[in-house]
């Protein structure tokens, strides 16, 4: 074949290579005069078995030899016999194979394709083909040929190709009129497109700027912004003005568009303090459904005191410990009261108290169940009370099964219609959870089960909406017991020490006699960084006998000089640096590689999961991976392409490369991102950043991570600043103020 002067190929797509389905960039083969020829361009829609006509050009590919590059392109109904017959047998049409392709053509010859399309009914006076058969082969057709007129359709909005079939599947032939007259309904049925992706559609489509399709998706927008800022709701006024902002015009209807969409019931418009406030009526309902499901806990169990008293006695004895008074009322508080609050700052007894707490109950006979937010939080608590945990997650036997190609909805299979099946149930690291998952866990609690809640409320809130650990001790409504004692074996550590004093206001002195809370000075980012780095490879290490990986820097910010995404950067060139037996694989900005530490980035239900013992026998299997959970790449495979991670649970997940959006380097994680979590030795950069990010609530969890040493390295000026910087960022949430008016307003 004379390449230079080949303009044009037709034939029968044989077997799709490559497609990337963002972009349509596609490899695939066809036979053109009896050569197969490798086929490559961006291709609205493709798939086996299609016949193609092609313009384009050939050109040599430096590995694989002759391409043709296609510039344009249609798709063909086959004409002939033996084209229609090719069609049929490639598996296009599910349900005929090459027998019945044959006896098909045969009967109908070249009319075949236009008596499907058209008379349908008569592929029954085939043998085999019954009329239902005969309506799905038709309805078969009509679809691939809706979808193909719909992805071109889609094409001119500048619509991907994967979110256009994530459209098409959603809305079949009704795009067409959505996209016309309301693209703005896509961020709301759709997952995946947003408000922003929506008004680019909107505009190229002609809607106008200051259409109440367009006011009403941007309130949404801001709202559902808010929430994934902790927020459940947002004064009217604060919302006005970030929507305003967001879709720079006058709004005239504003007041208007929002009681509209109250009277729908996508928001709730509540008065708070003499402000009017908005929710999305989702968590406004979870809010007053938890206050709810907190009060039907909340149940008195009469139990004499001295019975209490004399079983504590010999829970002291049996596990060789001596409570406070506080310790023991927190005991008694667990034994009369469906529901139970107990909060205190590291070193003040809470594991010794949960303990004694689970050792009443297994005397009682009760069935104990205990749980954390974090798989690493899990973890801690199995180790520190001798009593297997689990996330709240893996409790409620969360499931997002997939069946075909649909996922279904993500849900717990424990709730109010299949509760626990035990009499306690004790969560720990509760500042983390959010009404969210608080929510499902109170839906899957039975009445009668003791709920023990236990947290440090001056940790930095939950990453989710709402603010359920302090709101709940806020109302004023539960029994709580709040642990302040600082114990002698933890008043040792000048972790937990220094911890109580920053949470105190009380002025910390620094000095480098210290063995567990080490400041080193440094002026520049760049002599913080290189400090940091000869702490993990060569000092800690020996000094605390563990390995690198177990070491962790914890990072205010995301984007600074000492930032997770240059520390990532840096930390990965030099504790992990190319090397030819590394395999590796870029994903945007980021490269993975082969021994990386990764941290998930989002929850993914559907992930699949397995522990091997140490003959590589698998011995749990599970799904669920979870925003948070760190682990390390130990494989990365180009030709399957796929990744194995080792999470820190020893659960091994495998990703396709294009779930690996969802991880990002975790040499440095955020302090954040760091809640739940212990580490033997946390290393913090101590550099000027914003002051709203620069406070004390953080400075506080990120030294309460480390369990053997802290190390912070920098400006001491810096430590003292956020020491005393007491702006919390302000989180509009309203539990407290739903339990009361339950509780109170009756």
């Amino acid at each position: 074949m004379d390449y230079e002067t080949v303009k044009h190929v037709e034939g029968f797509v044989e077997n799709i290579i490559f497609r990337n389905e963002d972009n349509g960039y596609t490899v695939f083969n066809i036979i053109y005069k009896n050569e197969d020829i490798t086929c490559v361009g961006v291709l609205g829609y493709i798939s086996a078995g299609e016949f193609i006509v092609a313009e384009g050009n050939f050109v040599k590919h430096p590995s694989y030899y002759m391409q043709f590059t296609i510039t344009s392109y249609e798709f063909k109904a086959p004409s002939d016999e033996n084209s229609v017959k090719r069609y049929l047998s490639s598996g296009a049409i599910k349900g005929i194979g090459e027998k019945m392709s044959e006896n098909i053509v045969n009967k109908f010859g070249d009319d075949t394709f236009r008596i499907m399309e058209e008379e349908p009914e008569r592929l029954a006076e085939i043998k085999g083909i019954s009329i239902k058969k005969a309506m799905e082969i038709a309805e078969q057709l009509n679809d691939k040929k809706e979808l193909r007129s719909a992805m071109m359709f889609m094409q001119k909005y500048g619509i991907s190709m994967k979110m256009a079939n994530k459209i098409y599947s959603k809305y079949n032939s009704d795009i067409y009129k959505i996209l016309k007259e309301n693209p703005y309904k896509l961020a709301d049925d759709i997952d995946g497109i947003g408000f922003k992706i929506a008004d680019e559609i909107a505009a190229k489509v002609g809607i106008r700027a200051d259409s109440d399709f367009r006011i009403k998706s941007g309130i949404y927008y801001c709202l559902y912004q808010a929430v994934a800022q902790g927020h459940v709701y947002l004064p009217i006024e604060e919302l006005f003005t970030q929507v305003k902002s967001l879709l720079l015009i006058e709004m005239p209807n504003f007041d208007d568009c929002l009681i509209d969409m109250a009277i729908d019931n996508r928001v709730v418009i509540k008065k708070i303090q003499d402000k009017q406030c908005v929710y999305v009526a989702r968590y406004y309902h979870m809010e007053t459904g938890v206050a709810k499901l907190l009060k039907d806990c909340d149940i008195e169990y009469d139990c004499p005191d001295k019975e209490i008293d004399e079983r504590i006695s010999q829970i002291e004895h049996l596990l060789e410990i001596n409570l406070d008074d506080i310790q023991k009322t927190a005991v008694k508080t667990a034994v009369h009261n469906g529901l139970m609050v107990m909060t205190g700052g590291p070193g003040t007894g809470k594991t010794t108290t949960i303990n004694a707490i689970i050792e009443y109950f297994q005397m009682e006979g009760m069935d104990i169940r205990l749980a954390a937010p974090t798989g690493r939080a899990a973890k801690r608590m199995t180790e520190t009370c001798g009593y297997e945990a689990q996330t709240i997650h893996r409790l409620l036997e969360v499931s997002g099964k997939t069946v075909g190609e649909l996922t279904a909805k993500t849900h717990f299979e424990r709730n109010e219609d299949n509760p626990l099946e035990t009499d306690v149930i004790i969560v720990d690291e509760m500042s983390m959870v959010d009404i969210s998952l608080m929510n499902s866990l109170l839906k899957a609690v039975a009445v009668g089960t003791r709920l023990i809640l236990v947290g440090d409320t001056d940790q930095l809130p939950s990453v989710g909406a709402g603010n359920v650990l302090k709101d709940i001790i806020a109302s004023k409504a539960f029994p709580v017991v709040k642990l302040e004692k600082i114990f002698r074996q933890a008043a040792e550590s000048e972790i937990v020490t220094h911890a109580h004093e920053i949470n105190k206001g009380k002025k910390v002195v620094l000095n480098k006699y210290s063995k567990d809370f080490l400041f080193i000075h440094r002026k520049t980012p760049e002599e913080i960084i290189n400090a940091m780095y000869t702490l993990i490879k060569e000092k800690l290490p020996k000094y605390i006998g563990v390995d690198v990986g177990e070491l962790q820097i914890l990072t205010p910010s995301r984007k600074s000089s000492v930032g997770v995404e240059r520390l990532n950067q840096l930390m990965q060139e030099r504790l992990n640096p190319p090397c030819p037996s590394k395999m590796e694989r870029k994903v945007k900005d980021t490269i993975f590689r082969e021994n990386d530490k990764v941290i998930q980035t989002k929850n993914n239900y559907q992930l699949q999961w397995e522990k091997r013992n140490k003959n590589n026998i698998v011995y749990d299997t599970g799904s669920g991976v979870f925003n948070g959970d760190t682990g390390i790449i130990q494989k990365i495979n180009v030709f399957s392409e796929q990744v194995l991670i080792k999470f820190d649970d020893a659960r091994e997940v495998v990703y396709d490369f294009d779930m690996l959006e969802e991880l990002e380097l975790a040499y440095a994680i955020t302090v954040h991102k760091s809640q739940g979590s212990e580490y033997p030795a946390v290393i913090i950069p101590m550099y000027s950043g914003p002051r709203l990010l620069m406070n004390k609530n953080l400075l506080y969890t990120a030294v309460t991570r480390a369990k053997k040493c802290v190390c912070l390295v920098g400006n001491e000026d810096v430590f003292h600043q956020m020491a005393e910087n007491e702006a919390e960022q302000k989180r509009y949430s309203s539990l407290d103020i739903r339990i009361k008016e339950l509780l109170f307003n009756e």
